[in-house]
């Protein structure tokens, strides 16, 4: 794609991010929410290969569909109460559809069906935005709504999402595909938390954001797809190799790694809000998701293909690896023991 274009592209995505994090009104909200829209379908159908074609469709016709949404939620709200605040959203009706419009924007159960076929089609890096920074307007209503918004529905969507996020990517070998149903498990978490303690929610999308771009960036410089490939990538470059396997099971949740920070806090507020069952339920969903990150980190660390025939070897390359690479794969793994300062930023 031509330079100029893809700067268009970027800055339009940056402007649509901050035009609705930054509004007060719904239609303000709405319209950045559209041209993030815009802007990110180019990126998707870059290749001009079919797939990148049907996933970039895809993704149009969602976001089309929960852009509606919104607005119709915000104008049920504006003709049952005169405000087009976004923190005035009071009609129960207004609350209900913004929700269902809000599962679709971030990939949700039960709106989740479109986001691996998307994912899968699109370029690794198109994938990091649209797994990280695309969720960021969408994850922003939802902390501005969160005092509205019906708290027995928002947990059913989680643990729907945490439930379906580790089941359906338990058989799957493209690791675009895994890396989405990762998303859906992880957003069910930001779901449950986000209307008892809407900062500890974007604490966790933070922190999800960076070990996922930690892992898209790594994939993208070891030039990996599928788990076969990844199988044999460890010749490339071996430290990097090493780095993603403990990302990956940062990703997963385990101590002493970053990732367990957030579930952490969330098991923790979730018991201070008399939600045990809850907590434990969505702890012992987690587990389906462990198992194909620990699938993942297997095939990263095995130096061997499990098959006697011979197997080609991949030359190691001379390039070395970004610094952004190095920070986030460095965060991705070492940030827990400082979680106390974490903690009194937020």
């Amino acid at each position: 794609m031509n330079p100029q274009a893809n700067l268009i592209f970027v800055i339009s995505l940056l402007l649509g991010t901050t035009i609705t994090i930054s509004s007060n009104h719904w239609i303000m909200a709405w319209t950045g929410l559209e041209i993030n829209t815009l802007a990110i379908l180019p990126l998707i159908s870059k290749s001009h290969h079919p797939r990148a074609i049907e996933a970039a469709t895809k993704y149009f016709l969602t976001q089309a569909a929960a852009s509606t949404l919104v607005l119709f939620a915000s104008m049920t709200n504006a003709w049952h109460t005169g405000q087009w605040d976004i923190t005035q959203l009071t009609h129960p009706m207004s609350s209900l559809i913004l929700t269902s419009a809000i599962a679709m924007k971030l990939g949700l159960v039960p709106f989740h069906f479109w986001f691996p076929e998307v994912l899968q089609g699109s370029p690794l890096v198109t994938g990091l935005l649209l797994s990280t920074f695309m969720k960021l307007p969408p994850i922003t209503l939802l902390y501005m709504t969160s005092a509205s918004l019906n708290p027995a529905l928002l947990t059913t969507l989680a643990i729907l999402s945490t439930a379906l996020g580790g089941w359906m990517g338990l058989n799957q070998t493209q690791i675009r595909k895994i890396l989405a149903f990762s998303s859906i498990s992880h957003l069910g978490w930001m779901t449950v938390i986000i209307i008892y303690n809407p900062k500890l929610a974007l604490l966790n999308f933070y922190l999800y954001a960076m070990m996922t771009a930690s892992i898209f960036l790594t994939l993208n410089t070891m030039k990996v797809l599928k788990l076969s490939t990844l199988m044999t990538a460890w010749t490339k470059t071996p430290p990097l190799n090493a780095m993603l396997l403990l990302a990956l099971l940062s990703l997963a949740g385990l101590p002493p790694l970053t990732g367990f920070l957030p579930k952490w806090l969330i098991i923790q507020e979730l018991t201070k809000q008399d939600m045990a069952p809850t907590a434990t339920l969505i702890s012992l969903l987690s587990l389906l998701s462990l198992f194909f990150y620990v699938r993942l980190a297997y095939c990263t660390a095995i130096t061997l293909p499990p098959h006697t025939t011979n197997h080609m070897k991949q030359w190691r390359t001379k390039k070395s690896t970004s610094v952004m690479v190095a920070v986030l794969t460095t965060m991705t793994v070492m940030l827990l023991p400082v979680s106390p300062m974490i903690l009194t930023i937020i």
